[in-house]
């Protein structure tokens, strides 16, 4: 890990032309922060759980790993900083959320966060991770014609706020095929069909903001997001959750399936950006 980056951002960096994005699986909140809030359990029950540990094989391929230890509730490096809703007319949350996905106030009455307190969250936290993936990946543009960001993520797999039904295992996004080329999405969808678990591209979450911002596959960058519904690979239990009961422990056996799966994932996407020199 380079010293040059704060101490709750871990960049582990490779030679390949890959850069693999955790946003969401910190849970790291600062005690200044905490104080204000209704429930640490609940500040910290959206994480992408167990996300880090699913995805730890792709620092054996030679990738760039970029990980935040911090708390989505902290600030949400997956949001636009403008403001601007990623799914207008639908619930989501916020860069600095008020509210978990279920809709329960993060914060205690009248400790809200002010504008400048979302402001010196940016700086301190949104800015210093967007820097850092910009920088990665220029790097590596500078060695190869083209780069994949990959952009990690989970969800619980039944939530009525967000979205109705189950959600399927993988869920591919590339805004609607604007952020990398289509035989890389389709090569992906392909490996998720095989794996026998059931999948959809850019229906509910069609990536986020690092998707978003990032993906120009017409200059050789192409990022996609994965949502992985978290039922794929831990033992969750299907609607509300409780403190105590979530998040379950991280079993390697039952993960074990679609790790294999997100193994084939990643070097395809490896393969599809070596190809393309």
């Amino acid at each position: 890990m380079s010293t040059e980056h704060p101490d709750w951002l871990t960049v582990i960096r490779g030679d390949a032309p890959l850069v693999v994005s955790l946003p969401h699986t910190g849970t790291d909140i600062p005690v200044e922060y905490e104080r204000s809030l209704v429930s640490p359990w609940l500040a910290r029950k959206d994480a992408d759980w167990w996300i880090e540990r699913l995805y730890d094989f792709a620092a054996g391929l030679d990738v760039t790993v970029i990980r935040t230890a911090v708390s989505r509730t902290v600030i949400d490096v997956n949001r636009d900083p403008s403001g601007v809703s990623l799914y207008p007319g639908q619930a989501t949350t916020e860069l600095c959320p008020t509210t978990t996905f279920d809709g329960e106030p993060l914060y205690e009455l009248g400790a809200e966060l002010t504008t400048a307190g979302i402001t010196e969250r940016r700086v301190r936290f949104f800015d210093p991770y967007h820097t850092t993936l910009r920088a990665e990946i220029e790097r590596l543009r500078a060695r190869h014609a083209n780069v994949v960001v990959y952009d990690c993520h989970s969800i619980r797999s039944v939530i009525p706020r967000l979205f109705d039904g189950t959600l399927p295992h993988f869920n591919i996004g590339t805004n609607s095929g604007t952020t990398c080329a289509q035989p890389l999405s389709d090569a992906i969808e392909k490996i998720c069909v095989s794996s026998g678990f059931s999948h959809v591209v850019n229906g509910r979450f069609k990536g986020g903001y690092i998707t978003r911002s990032l993906g120009r596959p017409e200059a050789g960058i192409h990022a996609v997001q994965m949502e992985l519904a978290c039922r794929g690979y831990m033992r969750e239990p299907l609607g509300p959750v409780t403190d105590g009961q979530w998040p379950t422990p991280y079993d390697e056996a039952y993960a074990a399936p679609i790790r294999a799966a997100l193994t084939l994932i990643l070097q395809t996407c490896l393969t599809f950006a070596q190809s393309k020199a």
